[in-house]
């Protein structure tokens, strides 16, 4: 991907989505763009006009935290927003490099690793990187994402899952909700790891078969997702409503360690029983993995 259009379409996209009233500027009449006009935000940012044009012509490299924060707070970022603009700054920089990702392909969880997550026994628990492909699960969430497991000829990704498999749009009953949510993880991942083929790989696949995707894409949504409820409709139990908790994983940058729960004695909590002894029958007591490989792998 190319960062100067990333830091180009992100900042146009943020420029138009804050109005004038809400900047507290004077509306004015014959406006001729949707949103701030390049001056307004040069101005409550603290920067001549030049210098944002070439700011949002994507010439970001060199440009400092403290403008980046006024730039940020100028154009009403959130925190994930924020957050992705010095993401993509740091992209440029002439002495960046690339974080340290796992590959998918040739990574493998430590033993302990997986002994933790076994040991999470009334909920799903696995690991995902950015492009989100499951690393590594406990029984419970192998059997949750049956389906996504079930893809043919491809390794388990929830995000090829979501756009190309007819049964997520049963899986998830709000998969306008999930599909948002799903390209906005994506859009975080790229701007964190520009130089990750795997997932330049992935988003290309996916903008050229999904049209849902792709007009998702070009909204340049980024979000933290670390939190909250989600509702499914599993095609073994029906349907679940779970609490989840993300965790990223210090030991291991780039991925996130990921729980769901069900309220206890809910009829969620029941269903996930149900479905726990259903994996114990189809899968066994544990996922088995290769031997562990050393920290350098991958």
């Amino acid at each position: 991907m190319d960062n100067r259009a990333e830091v180009r379409e992100f900042l146009t996209s943020r420029r138009a989505q804050v109005t004038p009233e809400q900047a507290g500027l004077p509306t004015g009449t014959n406006r001729r763009v949707t949103g701030l006009r390049r001056s307004e935000v040069a101005t409550l940012a603290g920067v001549s006009v030049e210098y944002y044009t070439r700011l949002e012509r994507g010439a970001i490299r060199g440009a400092s935290p403290e403008v980046l924060a006024s730039l940020a707070k100028a154009l009403r970022l959130d925190d994930a927003e924020r957050a992705h603009l010095f993401d993509l700054a740091q992209a440029a920089s002439p002495v960046a490099r690339p974080p340290k990702r796992r590959n998918p392909k040739s990574w493998v969880p430590h033993q302990s690793l997986q002994w933790a997550l076994d040991a999470v026994g009334a909920g799903p628990a696995f690991v995902r990187n950015g492009r989100m492909d499951l690393l590594a699960v406990n029984v419970l969430a192998r059997a949750f994402y049956k389906d996504v497991y079930d893809m043919p000829g491809q390794p388990p990704n929830i995000a090829r899952f979501t756009f190309l498999d007819d049964r997520a749009h049963e899986f998830y009953p709000d998969w306008e909700a999930f599909a948002e949510v799903t390209v906005s993880i994506l859009r975080t991942e790229a701007g964190r790891d520009p130089h990750n083929k795997d997932l330049h790989d992935l988003i290309g696949e996916l903008s050229t078969r999904s049209d849902e995707f792709r007009r998702r894409w070009g909204a340049h949504n980024v979000r933290h997702h670390g939190t909250g409820f989600k509702t499914f409709q599993h095609p073994i139990v029906g349907e679940l409503t779970l609490a989840f908790e993300g965790l990223e994983m210090a030991a291991e940058p780039g991925l996130t360690l990921t729980i769901y729960t069900a309220e206890p004695g809910s009829p969620s909590a029941e269903r996930l029983r149900l479905l726990a002894s259903w994996a114990a029958s189809e899968y066994g007591d544990a996922i088995t993995f290769a031997p562990e490989r050393t920290r350098t792998d991958g």
